[in-house]
């Protein structure tokens, strides 16, 4: 079965289709120069009505896949892309909150170092976090440095830090 336009293959092992935030709404063209504004219902064709019909899907699937405290955010909302903005800016912010939660990982990462009397499983375990919180973001660091600094801050026994 193909997913529709505005949704991505998953990746659990059933691949459920992942929404990817794009949505189609109907618009014609007025004017000179001309500007797009939305179509009313009685304006829509057999193409916008299939559109129309996978935004009631995106917004079941969003719906349907979130907890009671989140509808409550997002229940006034009528369009999927209302609900999907509310949502991303609920849990990613603003581009500027979103560049400050980069910066903050960034300068941990850069930052990282082994804790006195810290097991290697724990300290591994703040890396990961650090490092999924970048990835998470959008920001990705080469492999090879990751091991690296993983390499560099984990002390020899009996060496001084």
């Amino acid at each position: 079965m193909a997913a529709p336009p505005n949704f991505e293959e998953g990746q659990s092992t059933y691949r459920p289709p992942r929404f990817n935030g794009q949505l189609f709404v109907p618009t014609k063209n007025l004017g000179d120069p001309a500007v797009a504004i939305p179509k009313t219902r009685k304006e829509f064709n057999n193409v916008d009505r299939k559109a129309i019909e996978k935004n009631f899907r995106a917004k079941k699937i969003l719906v349907c896949g979130i907890g009671p405290d989140e509808y409550n955010r997002i229940s006034a909302f009528q369009s999927t892309k209302e609900i999907w903005e509310a949502l991303h800016t609920a849990h990613e912010g603003t581009t500027q909150v979103k560049q400050s939660k980069i910066d903050m990982h960034t300068t941990e990462y850069e930052l990282f170092r082994m804790k006195d009397n810290e097991f290697i499983q724990d300290m591994h375990t703040r890396f990961t976090s650090t490092i999924n919180g970048l990835h998470s973001l959008g920001e990705t660091i080469p492999e090879t440095n990751l091991l690296g600094k993983s390499l560099v801050y984990c002390p020899v026994p009996g060496k001084a830090k």
